[in-house]
């Protein structure tokens, strides 16, 4: 399916982003990757053509669109195409939306949404030369539901995938198909790197959410987040939800638009 298919990944480093290039590697695509932790995509890159994977890599702030322009020209004189682009590059900031910080906001958005635009506008052009291509925008499970300390996160993610379903549409027949992805809880380091701020009785120490987060919500890994991922491309899903809790929210969130707020709070009681 992805032979002979040059697909670009930003935020391939570690995670979701990673897991991608390989499996995208191991059914035949050539894979352009960009991340701004440089020992990380290089241990990806060096992965990737272990197994023979032709593999092209550039460190870029994807909250900078010079930087993102720089590495799609740089994606095209190495490969002459380019057949996708899955915008993964995501960072999370946990604090009150009372409290957060304009700097910690104007970063976040940087990054989440941001860079999902820079990414759609830079690469669409080179996508529309081609016969079949995809826009692949990651959001998450808080793109469909608020969630108390993840204002800044949750304002990121509603925005990707608003801009995600309304791009889709403005591409409807044409070769470029379009697909927002949602996930639940991955095993990923979001948490673990997010900048956090203890309030009083609003949140808990990082490593105890961390904890929490990584025993009882990240119930899926980023292999098979990935594998998911690539299956929707294939079948040209436009809505793509990863695990039950992501599928439990989006139909909870439906049919209960401001009534789940109460399942909220119960699955926020203090983590042991």
């Amino acid at each position: 399916m992805f032979k002979d298919r040059v697909i670009a990944i930003t935020g391939a480093a570690s995670g979701i982003g990673r897991a991608l290039a390989v499996h995208l590697g191991q059914r035949g695509a050539a894979l352009a990757l960009s991340d701004i932790d440089e020992a990380g995509l290089s241990a990806t890159a060096a992965e990737l053509r272990e197994s023979g994977v032709r593999c092209h890599t550039r460190l870029v702030d994807v909250s900078k669109a010079p930087e993102v322009s720089a590495w799609c020209d740089d994606v095209i004189e190495e490969f002459g195409q380019v057949d996708g682009i899955i915008n993964n590059a995501g960072v999370s900031v946990i604090d009150g939306a009372e409290f957060v910080s304009h700097e910690d906001f104007e970063w976040l958005m940087g990054i989440n949404f941001w860079g999902v635009v820079y990414g759609t506008q830079t690469f669409l052009p080179h996508l529309r030369k081609r016969q079949d291509a995809y826009i692949v925008n990651i959001s998450s499970l808080f793109g469909l539901i608020g969630v108390p300390t993840q204002a800044a996160y949750n304002a990121s993610k509603f925005a990707v995938r608003g801009y995600t379903e309304a791009l889709r549409q403005e591409l409807h027949g044409s070769t470029v198909h379009v697909a927002c992805v949602h996930p639940g809880g991955i095993r990923t380091n979001i948490t673990r790197n997010a900048r956090h701020h203890l309030r009083a009785g609003l949140t808990f120490p990082k490593e105890r959410l961390v904890r929490a987060f990584e025993n009882h919500l990240a119930k899926v890994t980023a292999e098979e987040a990935a594998e998911i991922i690539v299956e929707g491309m294939i079948a040209k899903q436009k809505r793509i939800l990863i695990g039950k809790d992501a599928r439990l929210f989006d139909f909870v969130a439906r049919v209960f638009p401001t009534g789940y707020d109460a399942l909220i709070r119960h699955f926020r009681r203090k983590p042991e």
